[in-house]
């Protein structure tokens, strides 16, 4: 009987089709079988490229003469240390009973280069290759992308940008990083006293440590500069405070005295000012007011909720990746490597399925009490024709919210854990709610 091979990205993963595929077979060295189901995983890349000695041992030694190395045809090989899983993947792969390979790995251009890298290394040929892509990890979710498992060729085009990336990574980091290191290598190594060193260059990393050193001249750079403000007290009890602003009817109208429109360059400027009022009354000479409305924020997408992390919680955005992929693993939000910050009009459609799972099982006394003012004052949940809705911006997923499953989970998790997927819950419920409305007043007083 012609048998099903599945393969994920992660062990974890793995056993979460397993449960929804009701899969209770034989536990193997790397693999999962029953008498339909063959379930592996990856442990992250098996695949690596290789390095310039590989192709010619005399690139082992960086020379200027052999730069720029740009190879007409790229080689590639098993990392060392998951050669086991590796071999236990390609017989899994070219096994004569397997027909049918439905790719699991995680559902992103870098998922699609893991797969896309072991098929290469194996060498599987003659197989139907289904792409299973999904939004979240839970029981609903993961049976919709096995029954409309598209295939593989037409994520074609997604992993060639992947090996494109990829390439580009590579030929940047093998040559600049050799250019920089042999002409700057010993003049920076005798700055920091060593005897020699080399000079990482890569596509993002060096950009990014360029901003940093840009930030960092500019922050020892600075120079305070004090100026001093006006601020006055009215009415019989201190009614109001109004800060002065310079106008073109003001003898103080382009003062070298200023620093700007409403400051002055030392305080003994600003005190002889105020003095220049005494015995003085003001009077009231308008008085505006207005309403204004703002809508709840987009929904968080992964740059969003990093930086949102890093001012809450003070931490780095890697360790806020690690705590969504987890929250994603236990079924509690959808996909983290997204850089959409709305939903798709599919979704939208059927976002009640998700408020109503938070209502249910989401034991939390705040969240409760919004769940409970939404429903009480009968907020809409029509999403569809709002700023949180639109196809055009969404290329693999959509933004990050919770699926309203997978509490089973909750308590399990880490506070930290704990307080991300609370603001991600928060954030998913704010943009059901009325905008806020703020009331303004704008006073202007004038002496006599």
């Amino acid at each position: 009987m012609p048998k099903k091979l599945l393969i994920t990205e992660k062990p974890s993963v793995a056993r979460e089709f397993a449960k929804v595929l009701n899969i209770n077979g034989t536990n193997k060295n790397g693999y999962l079988e029953s008498d339909e189901w063959i379930i592996t995983w990856c442990v992250g890349h098996l695949v690596t490229m290789s390095y310039p000695e590989k192709y010619d041992e005399k690139l082992k030694f960086w020379r200027l003469d052999t730069l720029p190395f740009l190879p007409k045809e790229y080689k590639y090989e098993v990392i060392p240390g998951v050669q086991n899983q590796f071999n236990i993947i390609k017989g899994l792969l070219t096994r004569e009973d397997v027909d049918t390979i439905y790719v699991s790995t995680d559902s992103g251009r870098e998922g699609e280069y893991i797969y896309r890298l072991v098929e290469q290394e194996t060498g599987v040929k003659g197989k139907i290759r289904k792409r299973v892509w999904i939004d979240s990890q839970t029981e609903e979710e993961i049976k919709r992308g096995i029954a409309e498992a598209k295939d593989l060729s037409e994520y074609d085009s997604l992993a060639d940008s992947a090996y494109l990336r990829a390439k580009e990574d590579y030929l940047i980091g093998i040559n600049f990083s050799r250019l920089l290191s042999i002409i700057y290598g010993r003049r920076a190594a005798k700055q920091i006293n060593e005897e020699k060193i080399s000079i990482s260059v890569g596509r993002v990393m060096t950009c990014v440590l360029g901003m940093v050193v840009s930030r960092e001249r500019e922050i020892v750079g600075f120079k305070k500069t004090p100026y001093y403000k006006v601020i006055g007290e009215f009415g019989e009890n201190s009614t109001f405070k109004a800060e002065w602003k310079v106008t073109e009817k003001s003898k103080m109208y382009n003062s070298p005295k200023l620093y700007n429109d409403n400051g002055f360059k030392t305080e003994d400027d600003a005190k002889n000012f105020i003095t220049s009022f005494e015995g003085k009354q003001a009077r009231i000479l308008e008085v505006k007011k207005s309403k204004s409305k703002e809508n709840a924020p987009l929904l968080f997408n992964l740059a969003e909720i990093q930086n949102e992390c890093t001012r809450r919680f003070k931490i780095k955005p890697d360790e806020t990746l690690a705590v969504i992929q987890e929250l994603y693993e236990k079924k509690l939000v959808t996909y983290p490597r997204t850089d959409a910050r709305v939903l798709s009009t599919a979704v939208a459609k059927v976002i009640t399925k998700n408020l109503n799972g938070i209502a249910k099982g989401f034991k939390d006394e705040e969240i409760s009490g919004y769940i409970k003012q939404m429903v009480d004052e009968k907020y809409s949940t029509n999403l569809i024709k709002t700023k949180y809705v639109n196809d055009s911006k969404i290329t693999d997923h959509y933004a990050i919210i919770p699926t309203g499953e997978g509490f089973e989970n909750y308590d399990k998790l880490q506070t930290l854990q704990k307080n991300v997927y609370r603001l991600i819950v928060k954030r998913f419920l704010a943009i059901f709610y009325p905008p806020a409305e703020f009331n303004k007043i704008s006073v202007t007083v004038r002496n006599r």
